[in-house]
Formats: structure tokens, sequence, C-alpha cells
């Protein structure tokens, strides 16, 4: 998903205020996107920038009611990128079939785990691979320089 294609009304919500969680957060309010970020540490916000402007949302996220306050119900877009593999899963699951929301990216950190996403048409996002493959790419430029 192009995160520049959102329509600007589109409602976001992030689960996981690390750092991945704040950039994407700060990257996304930059852009006037409408973003709300939910964490279950609230020091976790101290990572979003002063100038954010969205909303902070403290709780557990495998809450339901934590999730309903959150307004979860209004998201068009949901990316849960906590640093626990189980809990983008159970979240990210929520959110297609008790909340039926469209747009769900999890970051998975074991690309075994994927098999789980594909059957629900969740979209992922796998770091050690991106890097894997960015390394590649940087060597295949340093072999092509080299001609």
């Amino acid at each position: 998903m192009k995160m520049n294609n959102i329509k600007d009304d589109y409602q976001i919500v992030i689960i996981g205020c690390g750092r991945l969680g704040a950039s994407i957060a700060n990257t996304l309010s930059n852009k006037n996107r409408n973003v709300t970020i939910v964490d279950i540490n609230k020091d976790s916000f101290g990572k979003l920038s002063p100038s954010f402007s969205g909303l902070l949302m403290e709780g557990d996220a495998t809450d339901i009611k934590v999730l309903k306050k959150a307004e979860i119900n209004k998201a068009d877009v949901l990316i849960a990128v906590t640093d626990n593999d189980n809990i983008n899963i159970l979240i990210a699951q929520m959110m297609k079939s008790i909340f039926n929301i469209k747009e769900v990216i999890a970051r998975l950190y074991d690309p075994e785990k994927e098999c789980v996403y594909k059957e629900s048409h969740i979209q992922t996002v796998f770091p050690a691979l991106l890097s894997a493959g960015e390394v590649g790419r940087i060597l295949d430029k340093e072999e092509d320089d080299e001609k």
C-alpha cells in the first residue's frame, strides 16, 4: 500500500510507539493525516516529534475496550508495529474479523509466520528481509560500479 495515496480524511491507527511506530506516526502527521497511536507504555509517546498532531491512547491494544475508546471502528487503516509478532498477529486478525478494517499492515520479525497473514489478507513488513534485500542491492551496485 502506498501511504501517499491515502485520502486526507482517512483515519489511521498505529499500534506500538517504538522507533518504527513513532517514525510512521510522525511522517503521517507531518502530511496532515489523521493518526491515532496506541501503546501500553505512556513513556513510549516521548519518541514522537513535538509537532505530532495526532491522538495518543495509552492502553493494551489487545483489549477491545481500549480499541473502542481509540475509536477503532472509524479506522480506515491499521498498522501493527509492536515488538512482538504474536501481538501483531492477534491485533491484525482482530482488526480484520471484528472491526472489518480493510487495510491492515503488520510488522513481523519471523518470515515463517507470514502464512497466517496471507490467509487473512493482511499486508506484512519484514525488517530482516527488507534489510537483506537492501544489502543485496548495495552489493550488486558495487559490482556494477567495478565493471
